[in-house]
């Protein structure tokens, strides 16, 4: 099974180009997904939470308040490292279960969209990766909007992840997200069939 690693960073389009992936019938395991569940999957998460970052980040009814702790954790780098030492062992467990659970099934294809994919060493376990790139002004303007942040914190979540520059360097193809949908949707597909997943026919129609 061919695995290919999608990676980007917040703001970038990735799960625009997830969808699309998946809009052609493809298989992809999305690693932001698996980082929610696995709180439930894995409930010894939660109390490693409590013990470790206390009770502040839970409601009344004992939820875990995703938003808060993520801002906190953002504004606290050696706060998220240690956050990091508890989860993430468990979503690379799941990520590479599902692998096999696609191969298992006999896919010939899988996309992991992960946007840490780089600085977590994942891509080296993948066979072929792609960037999904954007400029850092689209970037700060997309993610201000959507998640109707300020300057801030939007600079904080940017800056906690790898530059998008840099990690062109560890990827086999890059996607400009800067020009519209339709562009993107060309310049994927172009790579799907330059792999040999799809024949130019598909692409066309």
């Amino acid at each position: 099974m061919l695995k290919i690693g999608l990676t980007g960073g917040i703001g970038s389009g990735k799960s625009t180009v997830s969808d699309y992936l998946k809009q052609l019938g493809f298989e992809v395991i999305d690693a932001d997904i698996i980082s929610r569940e696995v709180l439930n999957i894995y409930p010894e998460i939660i109390k490693n939470i409590r013990i470790q970052f206390g009770e502040e980040f839970f409601d009344c009814k004992g939820t875990l308040d995703r938003r808060k702790f993520g801002n906190y954790l953002f504004k606290n780098k050696n706060k998220l490292l240690e956050y990091e030492t508890i989860i993430l062992p468990k979503i690379e467990m799941e990520i590479f279960t599902r692998l096999e659970q696609m191969k298992e099934k006999g896919k010939a294809v899988c996309f992991l969209d992960a946007a840490t994919l780089i600085e977590k060493h994942l891509h080296n376990k993948m066979d072929k990766n792609i960037l999904i790139w954007v400029d850092s002004k689209t970037q700060i303007k997309r993610i201000s909007k959507r998640d109707n942040m300020d300057l801030e914190n939007v600079s904080q979540r940017i800056n906690s992840q790898m530059n998008l520059d840099e990690k062109r360097k560890y990827v086999d193809y890059i996607v400009d997200n800067s020009n519209g949908l339709e562009n993107t949707k060309s310049q994927v597909s172009n790579i799907l069939i330059e792999l040999g997943i799809i024949k130019r026919e598909v692409h066309l129609s």
